[in-house]
């Protein structure tokens, strides 16, 4: 009895031998949650959340995310001042940025005006016209700061 030279390695059962079979690829990681702003919406007034921010259209007011991270997409253009944990642009902001962890600037990204935060990067291309404050990071580093400026206050630390 002549068996098929094509078959005779497949195992009866084996994913191979049943090309309809499906075995959908597990996701290790959690999805992230991320609000978008699309290309074509406008938005005029405040933004708060707590999750990541998206824009690649246009917002116009206020952007308050202490938490989270904003992108400027490519297409992004803001005319508003951001408070955020993170910013990263690559499109247009117009307004202060203030953010408590750091701030990006990519090679198409664009920033016009003052910024703070602990740490910056600004990319070759990128533009940016306005000021720069970088805070020292968390509240121990002021403690330290201030302890090594005023012997009173260093006393008072060591005392208590």
């Amino acid at each position: 009895m002549l068996q098929s030279s094509e078959n005779s390695f497949l195992k009866p059962g084996s994913p191979a031998s049943n090309p309809n079979t499906f075995n959908p690829v597990k996701s290790v990681t959690a999805p992230v949650d991320q609000a978008t702003i699309g290309r074509t919406l406008v938005i005029k007034g405040e933004i708060t959340g707590s999750e990541a921010l998206y824009i690649d259209g246009r917002v116009e007011g206020k952007i308050v995310m202490p938490d989270s991270r904003v992108t400027i997409g490519r297409n992004g253009r803001v005319d508003a001042s951001i408070q955020a944990k993170e910013l990263v642009v690559m499109g247009k902001v117009n307004g202060n940025v203030d953010c408590s962890d750091r701030v990006d600037i990519r090679a198409e990204g664009s920033v016009a005006g003052d910024i703070s935060t602990v740490r910056i990067s600004v990319e070759d291309g990128a533009a940016l016209k306005g000021g720069i404050q970088v805070r020292a990071e968390g509240k121990g580093n002021q403690q330290q700061n201030q302890s090594k400026s005023d012997p009173k206050a260093l006393a008072a630390s060591a005392g208590a």
